[in-house]
């Protein structure tokens, strides 16, 4: 119950620009799971130049992250330390794109946060538009830690991948991991857990065409074996009131 009052307490908080205050802790990593050989929407969030979270392109100019990775003790992190490298699967060869000042917006109702960057020419997620439903099977993306422990040391340089099944929200298992009202789901571990540094980062699911579909934002494990993610269905209108900026 400690972790679902947390989150309640915080949710009620917003800030003035209408971003949700959450932990300023990375909630996620992919340990375990496999290397990605796809993911031409996936982001890597630096904050100093250090690796922090993961995001994905939505358009061409906006990304989705979580929220609270905007955040350090309670306090917005300002544009100028922010930037995002895209364009490869491996974020040592990819190119650095920069926030655009004052270019962002937090969900209200869910651990996302919107983010106006300088235009990239890479792929662009598609957006689900029908929730998810328990069994179905996800594919969460990373560049998270690989280890338990100290997360910052075992950041992985390259995209990683871990299988999840959406279980029931009244999944005992799911206790704290989803907030009543909230847009949260939860996943159970197929293959690898996500982790800190993940944050952020897509929760896909996949056709039997293989087309990838955006279904969240991951933004919390227990790196053991159950993980949550908002989910994108429930926060259509405001994604799009943002990006038709």
């Amino acid at each position: 119950m400690v972790r679902r009052v947390r989150v309640l307490l915080l949710t009620a908080l917003l800030l003035v620009t209408g971003s949700v205050l959450m932990s300023p802790t990375p909630a996620s990593a992919v340990i375990g799971g496999s290397t990605s050989t796809y993911g031409p929407w996936a982001v890597r969030m630096l904050i100093d130049g250090q690796p922090s979270c993961t995001g994905t392109a939505v358009t061409p100019q906006w990304i989705i992250s979580a929220s609270h990775c905007f955040f350090e003790q309670a306090q917005p992190i300002s544009d100028k330390r922010i930037a995002f490298r895209v364009g490869n699967l491996d974020m040592r060869k990819g190119t650095t794109v920069r926030p655009v000042p004052g270019q962002r917006a937090g969900s209200a109702h869910a651990d996302m946060m919107l983010i106006k960057v300088q235009p990239m020419k890479i792929p662009t997620a598609r957006l689900a538009t029908t929730g998810v439903h328990p069994g179905q099977a996800v594919r969460q993306y990373g560049w998270g830690a690989t280890c338990t422990g100290d997360e910052n040391t075992c950041q992985s340089p390259v995209l990683k991948q871990s299988d999840l099944r959406v279980v029931r929200p009244d999944d005992p298992r799911c206790e704290g991991h989803t907030a009543p009202g909230g847009s949260d789901f939860c996943m159970e571990k197929v293959s690898g857990i996500p982790a800190g540094g993940d944050s952020g980062g897509p929760v896909m699911s996949i056709a039997p065409s293989g087309t990838e579909t955006l279904l969240g934002v991951f933004d919390g494990s227990d790196r053991e074996s159950i993980a949550e993610a908002g989910e994108i269905s429930r926060q259509l209108a405001w994604i799009h009131s943002v990006i038709r900026r």
